[in-house]
């Protein structure tokens, strides 16, 4: 099923924030920001978008970030900074959740 015009905005501005790939350490942070800010639907097609476009091993990490974070493991304050300030750097709207509407998003 093709992704909402919004969640492929997000998948976009994932990629131009890490263009090599997200490493296996963001995940948990990542996953966390998202979870903050979009439903449950949309971060598990986001990471299903993610994992139908990596190798296995990067599949296997969302799923074990998604699962992390859905079992309320808080990731640490500096690895949601980092995460967050390398996503601001792609132009990532979610970086400041305060104004976040997806009505707004291109």
């Amino acid at each position: 099923m093709p992704l909402a015009p919004f969640l492929n905005s997000i998948i976009g501005w994932l990629r131009a924030g890490y263009p090599d790939g997200v490493p296996d350490v963001d995940y948990v942070p990542l996953f966390a920001l998202l979870g903050s800010q979009l439903t449950n639907e949309e971060v598990n097609a986001i990471a299903e978008e993610l994992g139908t476009s990596s190798n296995p091993e990067s599949a296997e990490a969302i799923k074990r970030a998604i699962a992390a974070v859905t079992d309320h493991h808080e990731p640490k304050d500096s690895d949601v900074a980092r995460v967050r300030a390398r996503l601001a750097a792609g132009g990532w709207p979610l970086a400041t959740p305060e104004h976040f509407n997806p009505a707004n998003w291109p």
